[in-house]
């Protein structure tokens, strides 16, 4: 589709994929390096990218931007969600913790009305209900241990939503590459105290993870943020689903992960209220905007 949505909708989709490569790179890091080590080499090497891409002046724009405060408050709660996902990895199969945090879509879209005065129709609501019984299911003791870990997921999954939620209503307001520089300097200038407390010198090819984490994450946030540039999070946040896919496949490739039952089953339930917002969205879409 040539259209703002449709763009949106293929940048999303890039954007999911990319995290699910991210937070696979992401698991196998913290079992020989810390989160506060990880997070600061990954600004780093995403603030390199953002000033290769966006010049000296980017430095200005960043600090003269009306997106300023709303962005270091969205920061917070991407750092929350971002500390609480990473300590779970470490216990969690990646599956699992995927369709734990897909709690994030359901959340985005319920705080979209009150913040962004979207309207939800009532085909969204049904997807909402149908995430949200997806996501217990998932998480039934039956096949996915309870305690912290799961618990911890969940909660990045809220805090993610906020900050989701958040960067839309500063997505008209300040380029892509102007909120990456902000949330990766707030993410520095809070990660660095503790990295260098934690700090292990890492090996060469966790070095070279390091690096990758960064750009697969930098080229994650730029699709993502161009995504929220063009289209409502009522259409965004559902397509969050397809890291699924990538999840279940990477789990197996790399540790053999075979999800249990309750996780298939909540996994089928949060795909299915992904695909009823997507089909009600491009049925509202009119005839003529939709271009094949």
């Amino acid at each position: 589709m040539k259209t703002a949505v449709g763009a949106g909708i293929l940048l999303s989709s890039l954007a999911y994929l990319c995290f699910a490569m991210h937070d696979a790179m992401i698991k196998l890091l913290v079992e020989t390096t810390t989160v506060w080590q990880i997070l600061f080499c990954r600004s780093i090497a995403i603030l390199l990218g953002c000033y290769i891409l966006g010049g000296r002046s980017l430095g200005r724009e960043t600090v003269t931007s009306p997106a300023l405060r709303p962005m270091m408050l969205r920061s917070l709660f991407l750092l929350a969600a971002w500390l609480c996902y990473f300590n779970a990895a470490k216990h969690l199969p990646l599956a699992d913790l995927t369709t734990l945090y897909f709690a994030a879509p359901i959340a985005a879209i319920l705080l979209a009305i009150p913040i962004l005065g979207e309207r939800v129709p009532m085909s969204s609501w049904i997807a909402v209900i149908t995430g949200f019984v997806g996501v217990v299911i998932a998480s039934n003791p039956t096949g996915l241990a309870t305690g912290w870990p799961v618990y911890l997921a969940i909660v990045a999954a809220i805090c993610w939503a906020i900050a989701t939620t958040l960067l839309r209503t500063t997505s008209q307001s300040a380029s892509s590459m102007v909120q990456m520089t902000m949330t990766n300097v707030f993410f520095l200038a809070l990660t660095t105290p503790m990295a260098i407390v934690s700090w292990t010198m890492p090996s060469g090819p966790t070095q070279i993870m390091l690096l990758a984490v960064g750009f697969i994450g930098g080229l994650g946030q730029l699709s993502f943020f161009e995504a929220l540039r063009r289209a409502p999070i009522s259409v965004i946040a559902p397509l969050e689903y397809t890291a699924l896919v990538w999840a279940f496949a990477l789990g197996y490739a790399i540790w053999g992960d075979i999800p249990g039952p309750n996780v298939w089953a909540g996994a089928i339930l949060i795909a299915g209220a992904g695909l009823i917002i997507l089909f009600a969205q491009r049925r509202k879409m009119p005839a003529q905007d939709l271009e094949r």
